[in-house]
């Protein structure tokens, strides 16, 4: 792939004014999928949550997930939206190699949820409003899995496996209207709304937001048009983005790939683009037109949905705090700086940390662990912090340390056991023979043959020169393998200096 030519951010936000739309997908946590009954779980082994209705077999009827429908809503009113008082569904006719049926139930003309915003607060306060156009329910298509390429994309692949679990999937795409006056902040705004979209969808409990999982999809519209001039410049669609920091760099690198060939005199290529974790650059992927990509056909199997008044006003009274709101009331609750609250909202672990308090660990504790060790973990594995352990992992974590069974350093490698899939911190410890030896006996025996070792040490020691403490304290750790408490190692080489012969 030949590498693009980028010009500087700072002179593509001078020569150029960014517009930037996403369509955000997000999976619901319902027990069963949007059309049948079969099952909704993450992990089950390939092709085994399926139905007739999955793999469009003849004779095969959907019928609405309930659920699915109530969920959706609750997103609508949480975004600002209104409700259709009626919204029906289509057949969108596409290639689908990972949907039997070989098309995909979406809303294309009548959208559940319509005509909304959302606030996004960035790290420095500010607020921007961000127009939505519509929220609609559609189901998910599967998953393909290409083996034999270097990068696991299909490019180079031998072959592909097609695994129809998540075929059927319930899905709510949220669709932006083009968003105008972002400049040189339009990849923090990119990263905050995404943020705020998971934030919402974690507060009303309808999804998991795991980006990695692709529970939540992010596909970043970008395109440029010169200082004064009113016609919109080309978009591209940048697809399938599955971490905040990723939104960010792929836009920024959108913004500056553009403005190079912008610059250069040439025209942009309105297609789909696809993000490389790897090498931080984006590659071509599909042309795309203005006009519809898709034939839609009205759904001949399902009805339209049209709630009630009194449905709609329930799940609107059952609505949660704003996520700036939020955010606000928790910051001055778990007793955060501006910076240390700053902190938690920059790693996206506001969610986490919440739930890790409300598990029984205290607020500096939370925070610790999730924006230092977990978030250490996530990036060297090339994770989300949120899948390295959960939060009543984290908190287990810690009553183990304020119980004297871990010191911190010991409580680190529990973590690394923990993020490589070994059990709980209490397995962990167990398995790993990793608490903190409490046995005076043990300890005094260490002890007593670094002294023994040293006895220039022992000898400052006794004539009152306690600093000297340290080498003899640094032996016994490495004796016990890190697994004492240093304190009291420093209490009892006091104690034994002095009373040695």
């Amino acid at each position: 792939m030949a590498k693009d030519k980028l010009l500087s951010f700072e002179e593509a936000i001078e020569l150029y004014e960014p517009v930037l739309g996403f369509e955000v997908h997000v999976e619901l946590n319902t027990k069963t999928k949007m059309f049948s009954s079969a099952p909704n779980e993450f992990g089950a082994a390939p092709n085994t949550n399926l139905s007739p209705v999955c793999l469009g077999l003849p004779g095969s009827l959907p019928v609405v997930n309930g659920t699915a429908v109530r969920y959706s809503i609750s997103l609508g009113l949480a975004l600002g939206c209104e409700i259709a008082e009626s919204s029906g569904f289509a057949r969108k006719n596409y290639f689908y190699p990972d949907m039997g049926k070989n098309y995909q139930i979406s809303q294309s003309d009548e959208p559940i949820a319509f005509e909304g915003e959302v606030e996004v607060e960035l790290a420095d306060g500010e607020i921007i409003t961000i127009p939505i156009e519509r929220a609609h329910m559609e189901e998910d298509a599967g998953k393909l899995t290409h083996v034999g390429g270097a990068t696991g994309r299909i490019q180079g692949a031998a072959y592909s496996l097609v695994d129809y679990n998540r075929a059927g999937v319930p899905l709510v795409e949220i669709v932006t209207k083009p968003i105008f006056g972002t400049e040189e902040r339009a990849p923090e705004i990119a990263k905050a709304y995404v943020q705020t979209i998971r934030d919402i969808v974690i507060s009303l409990g309808i999804s998991d937001a795991k980006m990695e999982r692709g529970n939540l999809r992010c596909d970043a519209n970008v395109s440029l048009r010169p200082r004064g001039q009113e016609k919109l410049g080309t978009r591209t669609e940048t697809k399938n983005v599955n971490s905040m920091r990723s939104i960010e760099r792929a836009v920024r690198y959108e913004i500056q790939r553009q403005a190079a060939i912008l610059k250069a005199g040439g025209s942009i290529t309105q297609e789909t683009r696809h993000w490389h974790e790897d090498t931080g650059a984006t590659s071509p992927g599909r042309p795309k037109s203005d006009a519809d990509d898709y034939r839609y056909f009205p759904e001949p199997d399902l009805l339209p949905v049209q709630p009630s008044a009194e449905l709609i006003a329930e799940l609107r009274a059952a609505l949660p705090e704003k996520p700036a709101v939020r955010r606000r009331r928790l910051m001055s609750e778990w007793g955060f700086t501006d910076l240390e609250f700053q902190d938690v909202v920059n790693g996206g672990l506001v969610a986490e940390v919440e739930a890790t308090v409300a598990a029984g660990a205290s607020p500096a504790a939370a925070r610790k662990w999730w924006t230092g060790e977990l978030t250490r973990i996530a990036n060297a594995e090339g994770r989300e912090a949120s899948d390295v352990a959960s939060p009543e992992h984290v908190a287990q974590l810690q009553l183990l340390v304020d119980a004297g069974t871990l010191t911190d350093k010991l409580a680190r490698q529990v973590l690394e056991g923990v993020a490589a899939g070994e059990g709980s911190p209490q397995e962990v410890v167990d398995a790993r023979g990793l608490a903190v030896v409490s046995d005076d006996g043990a300890l005094i025996a260490a002890i007593d043959e670094a002294l023994q070792s040293q006895p220039d040490v022992l000898a400052k020691i006794r004539d009152g020169k306690v600093q000297a403490a340290g080498a003899v304290i640094g032996a016994v750790m490495k004796a016990m393998r890190g697994q004492a408490d240093a304190a009291r190692v420093r209490e009892l080489v006091l104690e034994r200096a002095a009373s040695l012969d």
